[in-house]
């Protein structure tokens, strides 16, 4: 199956300061011990972890850079594509509610290689316990912004805020919105399941709101399709293959399984999809979604 890997990191923690992979104690991780990745991941490296696939090119997300230089990392990863041919493309680190926001955009605007940006809005702990920061004034004022660059929005926020997407229509109805990591369904309770289908339904209803299944691990076991089979099958299903699109998320999924793992377990889950349906989950939306060449 031909890929374009939608979602996956590449850093150098010895030479390039992220504070979660460098910095002590380590921050409570939703995987556990994490020390496993406080390395570099290079192309080279996913070239190893990815050789038995046809991976046509991929999407790099931001790795929560060194907070006093934001836009250092997509320079890095910039060079880095002009220099080895890749990443494709690169979601770039943004805080939204900050006073440098509207500056550090600008300065997107002459990094071709980013497409989109992110930063992870502030959740409450568990459902029930109130909005997020998708609500907070100081960051929509930063979605206004965005809206205003040509750039889309990468979402990672627990399930139960997917509905406060609504407040990012209000501003701009056409933003791309990129929901991350499957709406983060960790609780699979029968009641977690429920709640998490049912505002996965609420997000794609909305337009111009697009899923990557990812980082679908669990903590303290392996990756097993035996877990994560129906997750798959209800998130295509909710979205529809042209706007869901698969993703490793590595190296930090590999903490939970190889990369043959997870994308075998997405050519099971997908097994009974036609043909085009699959190529655009494997690649095909990624492609559109994020302009990208695999020509």
């Amino acid at each position: 199956m031909r890929i374009v890997d939608a979602h996956h990191h590449y850093w150098d923690p010895s030479r390039n300061y992220h504070p979660w992979l460098r910095d002590m104690p380590m921050i409570p991780f939703r995987y556990g011990d994490y020390s496993a990745i406080r390395r570099p991941f290079l192309p080279e490296d996913y070239d190893a972890a990815a050789r038995n696939w046809q991976v046509a090119t991929t999407v790099t997300m931001e790795g929560e850079w060194d907070p006093d230089d934001p836009a250092g990392e997509a320079v890095w990863m910039q060079d880095l594509a002009t220099r080895t041919g890749r990443p494709g493309a690169h979601v770039a680190q943004i805080w939204l509610d900050r006073p440098d926001c509207a500056a550090v955009l600008d300065r997107y605007a002459d990094i071709p290689l980013v497409r989109s940006v992110r930063h992870k809005p502030r959740s409450t702990a568990r459902p029930g316990m109130g909005t997020g920061g998708l609500s907070d004034p100081a960051y929509l004022r930063g979605v206004a912004q965005l809206a205003h660059t040509g750039l889309m929005f990468d979402l990672q926020t627990n399930w139960w805020h997917l509905p406060e997407i609504a407040a990012i229509r209000k501003i701009s109805a056409d933003l791309p919105v990129i929901v991350n990591h499957t709406g983060l369904p960790s609780d699979r309770s029968p009641e977690g399941i429920a709640g998490w289908r049912r505002t996965l339904g609420a997000a794609a209803g909305m337009e111009n709101v697009y899923l990557k299944i990812s980082g679908l691990g669990l903590p303290g076991r392996p990756w097993r399709i035996e877990d994560n089979c129906d997750i798959i099958r209800i998130a295509i299903d909710t979205f529809g293959p042209d706007r869901a699109m698969f993703a490793s998320n590595f190296p930090v999924d590999g903490l939970c399984g190889s990369f043959d793992t997870i994308f075998g377990g997405f050519e099971t889950a997908s097994a009974d999809y036609s043909p085009a349906e699959r190529a655009a989950l494997f690649a095909g939306t990624a492609t559109r979604i994020y302009g990208l060449d695999v020509a």
